[in-house]
Formats: structure tokens, C-alpha cells, sequence
């Protein structure tokens, strides 16, 4: 099957839905009316989990270079990011309240201002980017529960490429759903080669409503899955570093065009 061949930009507006959330990053800073560069602060100390990015040409850059610490080694050992994303929401400190709680023993660690920058529930979520990954790195961008109350912590995964699986031929995209901490989900999980570089420019996309969710790539549905979320969740654009670099490899580095949200 031959490759599918990058996609230019296109101009956001969609028939019947409402454009409620853009960035085009066409600004020389971060909209921080859009974005916090802080990942999952609450779980971590002080001066760990701030993003690592540039801003330039009209497309944003995340980078994880070598002198950035790993994000919370307590926890999660030397995995570094660097991340954006649309809110944050935590309990007390000591408590376990907090979201996406990856580990039984978390205790929030730091209370920062709650933030809902945007919060989609039943959206359609738009984003053009390409990747360049070497075997250690992970490119994604998944939504997570905002969790005002426990359950509400599942996750959308729109796109989630490892640079292991990412070649010349092909590349494997995860998409779907994952329960985390949410009883009430089923984890359904997309995870085939498709035929398209990762270090082209293409569009991901999810449809989330109340049927489910059904994932796009470049206009061409690419799958779905019955289950979806009934809360709101925010928006989480991430690179991974999680093995060391191949020093013959280029460096790790996401790069997005822009996302965009419809409600």
C-alpha cells in the first residue's frame, strides 16, 4: 500500500460545528490562555515537569534535551517530558486527589491554581503534526479527565506513536480509549501499522460523542471504538523520553502545526 503523502495546512471551520478552541501557534510566546507547560505538577517537586519547546515558522516544537531532569524519579524513574496542556486540577497536599493518578502511593506533592483553559466533553479535536522519534522517544496527544470527582479519570488517546514502531514503511498509531482509574470504561485499544510517515505533516483527529469516539487520519477514518467518557477532560500534548537516546539518532522532537476544538 503506498504511503500517504503529507497534508497541507487547511483553514479551520467545519460544516455544523463550532470552532471553540484554536492554536496556531503563530505567536513568538506560548498562549498561556490556552496551555500550562507544567506536567502533572501536583505529583512532583518544584522546578520538575516544565516543558521544553520553541516557538517559531507558525508551528510549535516540544523538545527533551539531554540536560532536562527526568519529570518525577520518585515515581516514575528517568522518564523525562516535555508537555502542554489545557488544565489541572489537584487536591490537598498529602492527599491522593489528583489527576491521573498512575501509581496506588501518589500523594499530591503541590497545590497550584486550578486551571480550565479548556475542557472539551463530546468534542471534535483537530491536530497537525509530524515527529521525528528515535527508538526511546513517544509522541502523543490524549485527553484526560479533569476528575472534580475520582471516577471521572479515564482518557482518550487520539494519537500515541513510540519511535520504535515508527519506520520508513509505516508507522504504528495507537488510538482509543483507556478506563486508568475510571470503573466504569472498558480500555478498547486501536493499535495498527498504518501507511503514513510520522515525520510528515499529518492530521489527527477524534470525534468524541456520545456513541463513542471515531478517529481520522488525514479525513480518512481510521477506526472507532463504542466507549467514551461522559465528563470533562483536558487536553494533553506530550513528548516522551522514555529510554536513552541513540546518539547516532536525530534528536527527539514533536512539532505541531495546530490543534483546534469543536463543539
Amino acid at each position: 500500500m503506498p504511503l500517504w503523502p503529507p497534508v497541507p495546512r487547511t483553514e479551520p471551520g467545519r460544516t455544523g460545528r463550532g470552532l471553540v478552541f484554536s492554536d496556531d501557534f503563530d505567536a513568538p510566546g506560548l498562549n498561556r490562555a490556552r496551555w500550562s507547560d507544567l506536567y502533572l505538577p501536583h505529583w512532583t517537586g518544584d522546578g520538575l515537569g516544565r516543558a521544553r519547546f520553541g516557538i517559531a515558522g507558525g508551528a510549535l516544537t516540544l523538545e527533551v534535551p539531554d540536560d532536562l531532569p527526568p519529570w518525577c524519579p520518585e515515581h516514575d524513574g528517568d522518564i523525562r517530558v516535555s508537555a502542554l496542556q489545557t488544565g489541572h486540577r489537584a487536591g490537598p497536599v498529602g492527599s491522593p486527589d489528583g489527576q491521573h493518578r498512575f501509581r496506588p502511593e501518589l500523594r499530591v506533592r503541590r497545590r497550584l491554581p486550578e486551571l480550565g483553559l479548556y475542557l472539551p466533553l463530546r468534542h471534535r479535536i483537530e491536530m497537525r503534526a509530524r515527529a521525528v522519534l528515535d527508538a526511546g522517544a513517544l509522541a502523543s496527544l490524549y485527553l484526560i479527565g479533569f476528575e472534580e470527582h475520582p471516577d471521572d479519570s479515564g482518557e482518550i488517546t487520539l494519537m500515541e506513536v513510540f519511535g520504535r514502531k515508527a519506520g520508513p514503511d509505516g508507522t504504528v498509531v495507537r488510538r482509543g480509549i483507556k478506563a486508568i482509574g475510571d470503573p466504569r470504561m472498558a480500555t478498547e485499544i486501536l493499535d495498527d501499522r498504518l501507511p503514513l510517515r510520522i515525520e510528515d505533516w499529518h492530521v489527527y483527529a477524534a470525534d468524541w460523542t456520545a456513541a463513542g469516539v471515531a478517529f481520522e487520519i488525514d479525513g480518512r477514518p481510521v477506526g472507532r471504538v463504542a466507549g467514551a467518557p461522559d465528563y470533562p477532560m483536558q487536553l494533553m500534548l506530550t513528548l516522551y523520553r522514555l529510554a536513552p537516546a541513540e546518539t547516532a539518532a536525530p534528536p527527539a522532537r514533536f512539532e505541531v502545526d495546530y490543534v483546534r476544538g469543536y463543539a
